[in-house]
């Protein structure tokens, strides 16, 4: 089997010393890149599995460097920052970053986050051959293709992230179901995700907003979680 490649966007050359050394020890190949244009050259070019990018970068900083990775594909993004302000991890997550990491974090931990974030993504990838019997959803007039990973409203297709996919998917098949935030985090990011409900909260917005105009709606109970009910 193929080493995974991991691109390692960081300007602290020590921590991606550090980081390179233990993604070896467990099998992933590695690139590294020490500013932002070099990185997305490098993304270009060699189409790794993941990235793990920095967000304080010389000449293009990491918030854009997601920007621009997420034009052209989904790849899995794990950010990290050495901030401790909320709206940085906030920032990233909305710009499609898929986890995030803050500094100084522990690198058995960080190993730990990209496999998962790898096994999900992986997941989302395989091919349907046999297909579940229900495979299909439909509430109101949104549809909900499992094996197919399309949503479409008044039959116009809307694009998902996998992870807002995902989320759709567990929200449904629990139509009404009260979910709070801890249980959504199981059942969408894994029960080894070390993030916090933050990255819930942001990707439920992100799903409000592409179902604009579905009879499927996605309700907050305060103090709980979230519930999706047919209007």
């Amino acid at each position: 089997m193929a080493e995974k490649l991991i691109l390692v966007i960081d300007d602290d050359r020590s921590i991606v010393e550090l980081v390179k050394l233990y993604l070896s020890s467990e099998g992933f190949a590695v690139e590294v890149a020490h500013n932002g244009r070099e990185g997305l050259r490098l993304f270009n070019q060699s189409q790794p599995a993941l990235v793990l990018l920095d967000l304080m970068l010389p000449e293009l900083d990491g918030y854009e460097v997601c920007r621009q990775i997420r034009r052209e594909s989904n790849v899995p993004i794990i950010m990290m920052t050495a901030k401790g302000d909320d709206i940085d991890t906030i920032v990233g997550l909305e710009l499609g970053a898929d986890d995030y990491v803050a500094k100084p974090f522990n690198t058995r931990e960080l190993v730990a986050r990209i496999k998962a974030v790898l096994r999900r993504t992986e997941t989302v990838a395989l091919p349907n051959t046999a297909p579940p019997v229900k495979n299909v959803i439909e509430l109101g007039n949104t549809r909900i293709d499992l094996a197919r990973h399309e949503v479409t409203i008044e039959d116009q297709s809307i694009e998902l992230r996998a992870k807002e996919f995902d989320l759709l998917k567990v929200l449904a098949q629990n139509t009404g179901i009260v979910l709070d935030r801890d249980r959504l985090l199981n059942l969408v990011w894994g029960y080894e995700y070390f993030g916090d409900t933050r990255t819930v909260d942001v990707h439920v917005a992100h799903l409000r907003d592409k179902l604009n105009g579905s009879n499927a709606q996605i309700q907050t109970v305060r103090g709980t979680g979230y519930k999706l009910v047919v209007v």
